[in-house]
Parts: C-alpha cells; structure tokens; sequence
C-alpha cells in the first residue's frame, strides 16, 4: 500500500525540506521501520488502559430519524483528552523514546494535539513546546490552560495569519536547529515523509475499530464514511481500513468559512491548486503567484491552507469526494447533534454533522435498507462552547 519509497501517493507527498532536516526524517523513518511487536503491544495497552478504546461506534438514532438516514457515529471524543489526537501522539512519543529523544515540540490549531502532546509528555516524562497562532491561544483558551497545566511550554506565533499554518512554520524552524535531542511530533497527516504514513497508521485504529464494530452490529460494511478534513488525520484514519472496499464511499468535509467565493474559506481541496506546502506535494490554498493564502473557519482545527497528500491522491482517482460547509452551517451542526443527541461535538467534526443535513440527497441516492453512514465524531465540543456563544450571540 501507498506510500512509495520515495514517501509518495501518486504524484502526491515526498519531501521538500532542508538537509538539516533530511537526516533527522531518515532516522525518524528508520525507526518505524523496526517497529516490532513488542512496540505494537506496548501501544495497544496504552490504547486500552490510557486512552479508552476501543471507542464505541453509536447509532444516534434521533439524528438518523430526523435525517431520514441510518448514523453511527465513531465515538472519539470519548478518547482521554476528548479527541482522536491522542492516538497519534502516544505512537510518536514511543518512538521518540525509542530514539532516544528528550524533547518534544509540536504544533496545534484547536488545541486538541497540543493537550495530548502534553499529556504524553507529562506521562513519560519529556520536556514539551508547542507552537500556537496567536489567534488560536485567544480562541482556544481553555485548551492553552490544560497544556499549561500539564506542564507544556504553550509558545505564541505571532507572524503571518496567527493560526495553525504559521504554528507550523515555527516549530520547523525549532527542529532544524535541535535535532538531535528534540523530535517533532506533528499533528496531521501532512509534512514531509514519512509523517503523512506515520500518522495515518496510528489513526487507522479508527477505522480498524469501527469496520469491525459496523459489521458485528449490521452484518456488513456502511454505504458512506464521512469525516471532516483540515490537514485529515481523523478522516484518512477512519478512511484508510477501508480503502480496498470499493462500494463504501468517502466523503471528505472542508471548512467553506464564509463561503467558497469568499476567500475566506480553508477548503483546500475543493478550491486549492497542486503545490508545495511544508515539506510535502499536495493541494494548497495559493495565489497566482504561489503565495500561501490567509485562510479562515470558525473552527481553528480546520484553518489550514494545505492537506495530507494522501487526500490529494484519494481526490486525484476519485477515490473521495471533497466538500465544503461554511461556518454558518458548521454552526446549525453543532446544535443539531447537541439537540438530538445530548452530544456537543467540536466545532471540527460538526461541520460533517451538517453535511448530513444538507447533502441528504446524494447519501439517499441507495434503497432505505442501504444508507448506512459512519461519522468521525473526532473531538467534543467543550473547547468550542464560548466560540458557539458568540457566533449565536447566547447570554448567560
């Protein structure tokens, strides 16, 4: 399966990045390569005992009668943190130490990978940085006083847009100076290889689970995996198992912002070109000129102008389909599943919740007993409460 040696997905992926970081991606490379047994073990214990999986899959049956669609939602807001980043960081962490690393950085949008960073690094006792965009430490509060309170270092990017993309930026210039003691536990399954391979096979425990959960409660596979997409690490997590079965369609939910003819939007796939983008060959959001382009969501996990590569190449042979919901609608979802429900979703996730009420037409184009529909519900929605106040202008 994808990626090549060369760390590509079709014409998608590879690595564009200094030499200084070339020897410190070959090492990380290596590493995984010699992951054995006794490392998966280690990882599946910690998976049960610390995190809380395997994560149920529900039927939200009140969403699905008010839908006219059959849901299961994969529970991973249920995860230790409240969100599916925490899977990828406890694989990484345990490589790190395998590498003999002693010192974490990162990056983090919503917050969500900068918490489960902390906390791993609280667990095994690793120094821990995390780069955040101004504009996210204000939107995210909550979640900048957790990684504080786990004993991260929370360190504010003040250049560019102040959002995830300049996060980035900065922890890359961290590593390239501090390789040899510092790893880099990206978030997404972006960057150079083999990060974009690293993370979605940590993720895959997502669809792994819920295929096997689908079939013990339906007796066959779903119609429709639908995920929300930023940089897509919950999506090509749940996506990836499921990739040789061919009648079960993806569908791939991007951030529209305010709106896709705006500008104002993150949807890189829909509206985005084939580019370079930290370190790696995807779409990316850019000017004529190749200049990365500010992007915007009421959702700072999805404010990213690139994507995985591996989501490149799934839109390239139409393997997914790619969409977009604007802030707007990302709102109504998120009322929508805490209404029906008694779940609060993050904001992430709520924008897949919303395609399911507007799109209902393309996900019932299949006879009743045949719109089976697993959602990635990837994080909760206690970060986001004060966003969602304001954006419905609720006094309390």
């Amino acid at each position: 399966m994808l990626p090549d040696k060369k760390g590509y997905f079709g014409k998608f992926g590879g690595r564009f990045v200094p030499e200084t970081i070339m020897a410190a991606l070959l090492e990380l490379e290596n590493a995984y390569k010699k992951v054995d047994k006794t490392f998966k073990n280690e990882l599946s214990g910690y998976f049960k005992n610390y995190v809380g999986r395997p994560t149920p899959l529900y039927f939200a049956k009140r969403l699905s009668d008010k839908l006219g669609l059959k849901i299961y939602l994969k529970r991973e807001d249920l995860c230790h943190t409240g969100a599916h980043k925490i899977n990828n960081a406890l694989g990484q962490v345990l490589l790190a130490k395998k590498m003999g690393k002693t010192r974490i950085i990162a990056e983090t949008g919503a917050g969500q990978h900068g918490v489960a960073t902390a906390t791993v690094c609280a667990l095994f006792k690793m120094k821990c940085d995390v780069y955040m965009g101004d504009e996210d430490i204000k939107r995210q509060a909550l979640n900048v006083f957790r990684m504080k309170l786990l004993g991260a270092n929370v360190i504010p990017v003040h250049s560019g847009s102040k959002t995830l993309k300049d996060a980035i930026n900065e922890a890359f210039r961290d590593w390239v100076t501090n390789v040899k003691h510092t790893h880099y536990l990206l978030g997404s399954c972006v960057g150079p290889h083999p990060y974009p391979m690293i993370v979605r096979d940590f993720q895959s425990v997502i669809g792994k689970e819920a295929k096997k959960q689908i079939i013990e409660i339906e007796g066959k596979l779903p119609d429709y995996l639908v995920a929300c997409v930023g940089g897509g690490s919950n999506s090509i997590g749940l996506f990836y198992p499921f990739y040789k079965d061919k009648s079960v369609k993806f569908i791939g939910v991007e951030a529209g912002g305010l709106g896709i003819s705006s500008n104002k939007h993150a949807a890189t796939l829909v509206k985005g070109d084939p580019g370079i983008l930290h370190g790696t060959k995807s779409f990316v959001l850019q000017n004529n000129s190749g200049q990365i382009k500010e992007t915007h969501s009421v959702s700072a996990g999805l404010d990213y102008p690139g994507v995985g590569p591996e989501h490149a190449f799934y839109k390239q042979i139409h393997r997914a389909d790619y969409v977009a919901i604007d802030d707007k609608k990302a709102i109504e979802g998120f009322k929508l599943l805490s209404e029906t429900e008694g779940i609060i979703p993050a904001l992430e996730p709520a924008h897949a919740i919303a395609y399911l009420k507007y799109y209902p037409k393309k996900l019932k184009n299949r006879s009743a007993s045949r719109r089976i529909i697993i959602v990635c519900l990837s994080g909760r929605g206690d970060k986001d409460i004060d966003i969602v106040k304001n954006q419905l202008q609720i006094k309390y």
